[in-house]
């Protein structure tokens, strides 16, 4: 049998324990993250649940909705006792709900104004610096001048911490020569491997890798060797696939997302789920059929 995983990790230089399980708020906003939710009660629901069941740490973007998911976050959470908020500027919405980039300073200062307005508060626990760009390949390129205008707003008072999302172990190591970096998101999971090596740099660090898309994300996981795995463990496919993001190292942190208690309740379950060493391998073997 493999071993219970960690359940909570330390972002680095802050002395904030979080709990690995956390929530990604993106899918509060109506469809394709546009517009308000279809029932804002139960988007309200399903917040005050997750923090009720465990969550600690909750990923957010004021350019969900826009401004609309953080609007419900504060609605149902301000004042955020004993939470720890995450969110992210570099992009903006279009009239009709196009994603656009947003990376010029001033853009990003207005990005993080507009997060502390919505959200409520003096000072944003966690803000990272989110590079347009390829999603699954991230597209090299100094991020200096971007990751200085938020160093200046964390020396101002308005920033506690920084983190980053959809880089490149280059760009990882640029930031880090102008601020501490307490974490990264990229997309990963079981079928899209490619920042294997990064999270591993990233661990010896001591840095929080934050996986978005963790279960496919527009285009759902697909395998038969998650469904068996699955199947032989009584579990979802999805669970499966949350719980090996966990066991494939301890600085890995899951902001699963949903609209509805019931994948609230089950995503959650993930954390409690322990994968055989054969099941690991197996699941393991996914990343390798999909490299090919």
């Amino acid at each position: 049998m493999s071993e219970r995983q960690q359940t909570t990790f330390t972002l680095p230089g802050t002395g904030i324990t979080l709990n690995r399980m956390g929530y990604g708020a993106m899918q509060l906003a109506g469809p394709h993250v546009f517009g308000p939710p279809k029932d804002r009660a139960m988007a309200v629901t399903v917040l005050r649940d997750a923090v009720a069941w465990g969550v600690d740490h909750i990923d957010t973007s004021d350019f969900y909705g826009p401004h609309i998911t953080n609007q419900i976050l504060h609605e149902a959470l301000h004042p955020y006792s004993g939470l720890t908020i995450v969110t992210k500027v570099g992009g903006r919405r279009g009239p009709a709900g196009e994603w656009l980039p947003a990376q010029e300073p001033a853009e990003l200062v207005q990005g993080v104004h507009d997060n502390l307005r919505n959200l409520g508060v003096d000072v944003l626990d966690v803000v990272n610096l989110r590079v347009w760009g390829g999603v699954s390949s991230p597209t090299e390129g100094s991020i200096a001048e971007r990751f200085e205008a938020l160093a200046k707003l964390q020396q101002q008072g308005l920033i506690r911490h920084l983190g980053l999302s959809n880089v490149t172990a280059k760009q990882v190591e640029e930031a880090l020569t102008i601020a501490p970096v307490v974490g990264v998101q990229n997309q990963y999971n079981l079928a899209s491997r490619e920042d294997d090596a990064l999270i591993d740099s990233l661990a010896v660090k001591g840095i929080a890798y934050v996986p978005f898309f963790p279960l496919g994300g527009f285009t759902p996981l697909q395998s038969s060797t998650l469904s068996d795995v699955a199947a032989r463990l009584n579990a979802t496919p999805m669970q499966v696939a949350l719980s090996w993001l966990l066991h494939r190292s301890p600085n890995v942190l899951l902001i699963p997302g949903t609209s509805s208690v019931v994948h609230l309740r089950e995503n959650l379950a993930a954390a409690e789920l322990v994968l055989p060493k054969n099941e690991l391998q197996e699941l393991d073997g996914i990343g390798a059929l999909a490299k090919q």
